[in-house]
């Protein structure tokens, strides 16, 4: 389990350049094109801590700007409409590019950073934090992923009505055999298995979810197995997928494809859940690539579309990204109000770290940068056409 030192790489002691001539006054005049101010007086107004942000932020951009709020270096009371009014005026199409953050594109675009060997970068980074960590932040199913507030504002019932949505679009009954492809800590599974009579296979290349997720579903028909997505020989009713296409890569979506198309039945349907792009990317946040999601990448509505082209008949869409912008807001007073328990564990770099995440985050869905999309698809198309579910 990392202490608060685990993350100390690119801290303020690795921070010596000397101060840029002007960067005060040119990152000022930057931020004022999203009416954000340096110790101004408003929520979502910074507050300088230390001189060497202004240079360290013109120079490393998001880097730079994340490392220095986990540094200390700067603060902000409504960290998430700071980043939302940031977002919103597309500063980033301002700011500067390092030759760190350049070299990172660039091997986005030449290697595929989501191979078999480092595809569990990600779990050993972030999701084997440890369960008692993610369940003191989510809700009791542990959904980590975007709840549907439709009508409601917990968030429990928030996620309670995101899973029943996805079980009621897949047509689930007695008996079906249900893939959940990248099962997190087995609540879909659990609540497809309870409420809809399914036999679930539950796959993720977590040794903590899978450890949660075959405790949590013990008495059901339900297999959780720490499994890669490319090893899958099977055939299902259903297949499942909820956040688990952020991590497959541009490069491997041709191939997530084919496999749940191998996997299903001929007269199977297949829900794809992700977050997406408006457009088509071939990298990712460098601080959040760094920090929180190492080599996740998000993909487009249209590169979705494309790579199940020829291989599946796209039967629905169903976005709502905003929703997201709610969830991170409940995740984060969630993270906070248990914070104390976690003190001594992860320290005081880690606490800003992951209130920069949620944070920040719930900014960028709040600008619509980044959405949330249901797609529904069947190999043959339904006859008649699918009964619209909302």
């Amino acid at each position: 389990m990392p202490d608060g030192n685990a993350i100390s790489e690119g801290g303020s002691a690795a921070w010596s350049a000397r101060p840029m001539p002007r960067a005060e006054e040119t990152l000022r005049a930057l931020l004022a094109r999203a009416d954000i101010r340096c110790d101004g007086g408003r929520s979502w107004d910074l507050r300088v801590n230390d001189a060497r942000f202004y240079q360290r932020v013109l120079a490393q951009g998001t880097l730079g700007l994340g490392e220095a709020y986990m540094d200390g270096w700067w603060d902000c009371d409504a960290l998430d409409e700071m980043v939302f009014r940031a977002t919103r005026a597309r500063l980033d199409e301002h700011a500067t590019l390092d030759a760190r953050t350049a070299l990172t594109v660039a091997a986005s675009v030449v290697l595929n950073l989501q191979t078999r060997a480092r595809a569990h970068h990600v779990a050993r980074q972030h999701y084997d934090l440890g369960n008692e960590f993610f369940a003191a932040m989510l809700d009791p199913a542990m959904q980590y992923s975007c709840a549907r507030f439709d009508g409601t504002d917990d968030l429990a019932e928030a996620q309670r009505r995101k899973l029943d949505l996805i079980c009621r679009k897949l047509g689930l009954e007695p008996g079906m055999r249900l893939l959940d492809i990248g099962c997190g800590w087995g609540g879909l599974a659990k609540h497809a298995a309870q409420h809809h009579g399914c036999e679930v296979v539950g796959i993720t290349i977590s040794r903590e979810q899978q450890s949660y997720a075959a405790e949590a579903c013990r008495g059901l028909p339900v297999e959780i197995r720490r499994q890669d997505y490319r090893d899958l020989a099977e055939r299902f009713d259903r297949i499942v997928s909820v956040g688990m296409l952020e991590h497959v890569g541009s490069k491997n979506y041709r191939r997530y494809m084919e496999i749940a198309h191998r996997s299903l039945a001929e007269d199977g349907l297949f829900l794809c859940h992700t977050i997406a792009g408006n457009a088509p990317r071939t990298n990712t946040d460098p601080w959040i690539t760094k920090y929180i999601f190492p080599n996740s990448m998000l993909p487009s509505a249209a590169q979705v579309a494309r790579a199940a082209e020829g291989l599946f008949v796209l039967e629905d869409v169903h976005g709502f990204g905003a929703d997201y912008d709610r969830t991170l807001l409940a995740w984060e007073r969630n993270f906070h109000c248990a914070w104390g328990q976690f003190r001594e564990r992860y320290g005081e770099r880690f606490r800003r770290m992951w209130r920069y995440y949620l944070l920040s985050c719930a900014g960028a869905f709040r600008a619509r940068t980044m959405q949330v999309y249901q797609f529904l698809f069947s190999k043959h198309g339904i006859v008649g056409g699918w009964p619209s579910v909302r």
